[in-house]
C-alpha cells in the first residue's frame, strides 16, 4: 500500500512539472517580441542614424565598428586611401572623359564612408550619389520619398547628413533583425520575384550588404538609383539590361569615351553579383557575414563582429571557422589574387593597345568608318569586363573562377577592337577579307 502511494505522489509530481513547463512555455511563446530574451537597456528610435546611440545595448558591436576607421594596407587593396590613377597610370587612359580619370583613390572602411565622398575630387552632383554613404538615409528616404532624394542636389543633402555607414542601415532597432533598407535594392529583388521581407537569415547575411556593395546607375532626370539586375546578376545578363535600355535610340552609356569615342559603362562595385554567380563559398551556403563579420568571443559574450574588412586582417576568426590549416588558406588566396591580378593587368595592356588603335585609325585621311565603329563597341564590351572585376572589391577571391573568366572575355574582346581598328584602314581591311 506504502509503494502505491508513493507512485502515486511521484507521478503527481510528474504531472504538476510537465504542467508549470508547459504553462511557462505557452506564457513565454505569448509575449510581445521585444520583451522575449534579453532586455535592451535603453530604447532606439526607429531608423536612428546615430551609432553611439546604439551603443549602449550593443557595445562589443559599436567598438568593432569604430575599427573600421583603421587604414593599412593587404597585398591588393586594403582601406588605405591609395591614389590608384598614380599607382597604375594606365586608368587615365582607360577612363578617359570620366570623372574617375581625376579621382580614384582606395575605399576606406564604413566610418569613412560619408567624409570621403564629401572630399572626393569627383565631385558627385547628384544626391543619388550619396545613397550608400551614411546611416541618415532610411530616415530621409522615408521623409523625402526615394525619388526626392535621388532627384535632390548632392550640395542639398550635404547639409542633411550626419553619420556615415552605420547600424540604421542594415537593422530594425528594436527586434535588431537584419532589412534591407535601400529601395533601390527592394525594387529590384521585387523584379527577381523575391520579397526581401522574407528570406532567410542566412540568406539576409549577404543580401544586406547589397543594400550598396553592387553595380548600379541614375536612370533618367530624375537620377533614379537603379540596380540592372531585370534579366539576372551575371556580367552578361547586366551588359544585355544596358543594351536593352535605350536612350535616344541609342543603348545605355554613362559616358563616351574622351580617346576612342566609344559608349562606355562604368562598373561600380558589384561585390555581390561576383559572389553570387555560382562561386564556391556561394553554393556552399556562405554568407558574406561569415567571413566578413566573423563572430568573436569576450567572456562569456559571442557578436557578430562590426569591424567590416579583408578577412586577411583577421584569417583566424573569418577562414578559421571552417578551415582547420589557416595558413594554407591564406596562401591560397595570395595565389588566386596574384593571377586575377596578372591577368587584369594583361586586360589592361590590351585595353590601352585597342584604344590606341583606334585613335590612329580615326587619324587618317580615309577609313572604313562602319569598321572603326564595330571595333568602338568591341572596346566598350572589353571595358566593362575589365572594369566588373577592377571595380569589384576582392581581386577576384569572392568568385575566382568566374572573375578569371570574365578577364579572358575582356582580352580577346579588346584584341578584337584592336584588330578591326587596324583593319579599318582603308586597304588593310579589303586585303584581310581576301
Amino acid at each position: 500500500m506504502q509503494g502505491k502511494r508513493t507512485v502515486w505522489l511521484l507521478t503527481a509530481l510528474v504531472v504538476a512539472l510537465a504542467s508549470t513547463l508547459i504553462g511557462v512555455f505557452v506564457f513565454l511563446n505569448n509575449q510581445p517580441l521585444q520583451t522575449r530574451g534579453p532586455q535592451a537597456l535603453v530604447a532606439i528610435a526607429p531608423m536612428e542614424p546615430d551609432p553611439q546611440k546604439w551603443e549602449v545595448n550593443f557595445p562589443h558591436q559599436f567598438d568593432s565598428w569604430l575599427r573600421t576607421q583603421e587604414m593599412a594596407r593587404t597585398p591588393y587593396g586594403g582601406s588605405e586611401p591609395v591614389q590608384k590613377l598614380d599607382a597604375d597610370p594606365r586608368l587615365r587612359t582607360l577612363f578617359a572623359g570620366n570623372a574617375f580619370a581625376t579621382d580614384y583613390k582606395e575605399d576606406r572602411g564604413h566610418y569613412w564612408a560619408l567624409t570621403d565622398v564629401m572630399q572626393t575630387g569627383r565631385n558627385p552632383t547628384a544626391g543619388a550619389c550619396m545613397s550608400c554613404k551614411s546611416a541618415d538615409n532610411p530616415r530621409l528616404w522615408a521623409e523625402l520619398t526615394p525619388a526626392r532624394f535621388y532627384a535632390a542636389p548632392f550640395s542639398e543633402l550635404k547639409a542633411l547628413v550626419e553619420q556615415p555607414v552605420a547600424c540604421a542601415n542594415c537593422h530594425e532597432p528594436s527586434t535588431m533583425k537584419l532589412i534591407v533598407t535601400n529601395p533601390a535594392l527592394r525594387e529590384a529583388l521585387a523584379a527577381q520575384g523575391k520579397d526581401p521581407d522574407k528570406l532567410s537569415r542566412q540568406e539576409m547575411r549577404s543580401v544586406v550588404c547589397a543594400n550598396c556593395h553592387v553595380e548600379y546607375y541614375f536612370e533618367g532626370d530624375g537620377k533614379y538609383l537603379t540596380f540592372p539586375w531585370t534579366n539576372g546578376t551575371r556580367i552578361e545578363e547586366i551588359e544585355q539590361y544596358y543594351e536593352d535600355f535605350k536612350v535616344n535610340g541609342q543603348p545605355f552609356k554613362d559616358w563616351t569615351h574622351a580617346i576612342s569615342g566609344a559608349p562606355m559603362l562604368k562598373m561600380q562595385h558589384p561585390e555581390y553579383e561576383l559572389f553570387s554567380a555560382e562561386s564556391t563559398h556561394y553554393k556552399a551556403g556562405v554568407a558574406c557575414a561569415d567571413c566578413h563579420m566573423p563572430y568573436q568571443r569576450e567572456g562569456a559574450v559571442k557578436y557578430s563582429s562590426h569591424f567590416v574588412a579583408s578577412p586577411l586582417k583577421y584569417a583566424e576568426q573569418a577562414c578559421g571557422a571552417c578551415h582547420t590549416d589557416v595558413s594554407y588558406v591564406v596562401e591560397r588566396v595570395a595565389k588566386i589574387q596574384k593571377q586575377v591580378n596578372d591577368t587584369m593587368s594583361r586586360s589592361e595592356d590590351a585595353l590601352v593597345a585597342a584604344i590606341q588603335a583606334i585613335t590612329d585609325t580615326a587619324k587618317l585621311p580615309a577609313f572604313d568608318a562602319g569598321a572603326l565603329d564595330e571595333a568602338r563597341l568591341l572596346h566598350r564590351k572589353a571595358q566593362l569586363r575589365w572594369d566588373f572585376i577592377a571595380a569589384e572589391n576582392s581581386m577576384g577571391f569572392h568568385n575566382p573562377e568566374e572573375a578569371l573568366r570574365i578577364l579572358a572575355d575582356a582580352i580577346d574582346y579588346a584584341r578584337q577592337a584592336e584588330l578591326k581598328a587596324r583593319l579599318a584602314e582603308q586597304g588593310n581591311r579589303a586585303a584581310a577579307l581576301k
